[in-house]
């Protein structure tokens, strides 16, 4: 023993299972990831929500009735149903006059959700930067 030179202690910190661990939860998540992103049929509870601060006295609001029909209050006659294409093209000439007016959606709630999503993308293409969704307090 008389040769040899006595080690040192080492003190950094073995990274090799950490890295080890590390590998193991990236793979668990990126498995279980997907899982999670599936969605679950529920039933969305009724809540009250507080009413959204308007600088505006009167918003663009886009209606959708149970049978598919859209409605919007400004420009010509307000009860008379208009194709999507007539609804953007409106959108579009008020927004790009006033373009901070808030544009809100009513929808009936018999509305399949796909038919309320296309309308609130057709308000975004025409210049909408937010679209809001208009609801009922629960009595």
């Amino acid at each position: 023993m008389a040769g040899r030179k006595r080690l040192r202690p080492v003190a950094e910190i073995n990274v090799v299972p950490y890295i080890d661990v590390m590998l193991v939860l990236l793979i668990i998540f990126m498995v279980t990831a997907p899982l999670l992103m599936q969605g679950v049929e529920v039933e969305l509870p009724k809540a009250e929500a507080q009413a959204v601060d308007s600088d505006d006295s009167e918003p663009l609001i886009a209606s959708i009735k149970a049978n598919g029909e859209l409605y919007l209050n400004v420009g010509g006659d307000e009860s008379a149903a208009i194709t999507l294409e007539t609804l953007q093209r409106r959108v579009g000439a008020v927004l790009r006059a006033n373009p901070d007016k808030p544009v809100l959606v009513w929808g009936d709630q018999a509305v399949p959700y796909g038919q309320v999503v296309n309308l609130m993308v057709a308000l975004q293409a025409s210049g909408a930067a937010n679209v809001g969704l208009v609801t009922e307090s629960p009595e």
